[in-house]
């Protein structure tokens, strides 16, 4: 369940629409457990579901989120260094939000949740060939905009 929510969080960009995200995954994967194949890998399937749903919602045109203070203004508070992580942590979501859908998915299933190529690429439907081309593509957008950050 944290591991679902997490991939819903991060392909939301907020915890609320996340939350939202992973009860409607787990209310159709309940409706449709029948069609759940024994054998198979039981958070693969819920995490197809996941994505499917998301593509369904339209999350690809969802708001990003909204900053109402400079996020340069936290780099210089705090003196215990938890603000600095929170503040680091913030800018990761934020260029993560930044991301083409099919990288961000790409990243979060594999260097988040650290699923290997082959079962992020069953997961979203494509050939291991090109899950890792977007992992590539996204790894390196991710750095890029996070170095124009720092």
């Amino acid at each position: 369940m944290p591991r679902l929510r997490r991939f819903a969080v991060g392909l939301c960009g907020n915890p609320a629409d996340g939350d939202d995200l992973c009860q409607m995954s787990l209310e159709r994967a309940l409706a449709n457990r029948s069609k759940w194949q024994e054998g198979t890998r039981l958070d693969s399937w819920m995490y197809r579901i996941m994505r499917n749903l998301w593509i369904d919602e339209g999350r690809a045109t969802t708001r990003r989120r909204e900053t109402f203070v400079d996020p340069d203004a936290g780099l210089s508070v705090g003196s215990d260094g938890a603000q600095e992580s929170a503040v680091e942590l913030s800018m990761v979501d934020r260029a993560m939000q930044q991301l083409p859908e099919e990288q961000r998915e790409a990243v979060l299933l594999v260097m988040v949740e650290g699923y290997a190529y082959k079962e992020a690429a069953e997961i979203v439907g494509c050939p291991v060939g090109t899950l890792n081309s977007r992992l590539v593509r996204g790894r390196d957008a991710l750095l890029g905009l996070l170095g124009d950050t720092q």
